[in-house]
């Protein structure tokens, strides 16, 4: 049975498309995370990066808005945020490449947001986590607002790789920036909401077995009829007992004997 899909005249193969939108996830998820180790190597080199970080309550601590994505404390701190960057970055971007370019700035913001809104005066805030954590917040919530089954998808990898992440908007570990977790989780929903309707539905496979069902000796279409179950007449015999031989044995069980104790 062929179990292949036709595509549109002239149009690219789904197939083909879906590859092609997956590697351009990648390349730019992967450059993004070039970029992250570039500014680590001059912070490293001695730039003086504090007033790019935010500073909560602070007016001057507003430029860190733009800049304390770029920044982190450590190499372990931008190996965790660059793997969860490349990973949830071309699943976002495969699946929903308009909302999540779009989503970007929001989520950039929204961390820095968060931060600024409720860290401790005095504080520095810096890593790409925030971002992170919207666009982990924006794969659940498309997929729960769409529900196709790329949509679907999408939220089940998320969760699977980073499922962890609902719980990390709230204060757990000292040292770590709740608060731009939970900003970037509130731009990540309030993204999904303005942009759910971004990118269109994928076409649905049809496979040939669809068209003969619906195809009958009056061209009639029955693909939404109800099943009925035949009647006991049309219903074939499959076994037939032997003519002289009883199958219905019963098998006669004697009490057993009282015990002597």
């Amino acid at each position: 049975m062929d179990t292949s899909h036709a595509t549109a005249a002239g149009g690219p193969a789904p197939d083909r498309s879906d590859r092609r939108r997956l590697l351009r996830a990648f390349n730019l998820s992967l450059a993004a995370v070039l970029l992250l180790v570039a500014v680590f190597a001059l912070q490293q080199a001695g730039w003086d990066w504090r007033p790019w970080a935010v500073a909560p309550h602070d007016t001057a601590g507003l430029r860190g808005l733009l800049g304390a994505p770029l920044l982190h404390g450590s190499v372990e701190h931008l190996a965790a945020n660059a793997a969860a960057l490349l990973i949830l970055g071309t699943l976002a971007g495969s699946v929903y490449p308009r909302a999540t370019l779009r989503a970007l700035p929001l989520l950039w913001l929204g961390s820095g947001i968060g931060a600024w809104m409720l860290g401790d005066p005095g504080s520095r805030h810096l890593g790409a986590s925030g971002v992170t954590h919207g666009l982990m917040f924006l794969v659940l919530g498309l997929g729960l607002l769409r529900r196709d089954r790329a949509a679907m998808a999408a939220g089940m990898i998320g969760v699977l790789f980073y499922g962890g992440m609902v719980m990390t908007v709230l204060p757990h570990e000292p040292g770590v920036s709740w608060q731009s977790h939970m900003g970037g989780a509130a731009a990540g929903v309030i993204a999904a909401l303005l942009f759910r309707q971004a990118d269109p539905l994928a076409p649905r496979k049809r496979y040939s077995w669809e068209d003969e069902e619906d195809e009958d000796d009056s061209g009639t279409a029955h693909a939404d009829a109800e099943l009925e179950p035949p009647s006991p007449g049309e219903v074939p015999v499959l076994w037939q007992p032997r003519e002289g031989r009883d199958y219905d044995v019963v098998v006669p069980l004697r009490p057993r004997p009282p015990r002597d104790d």
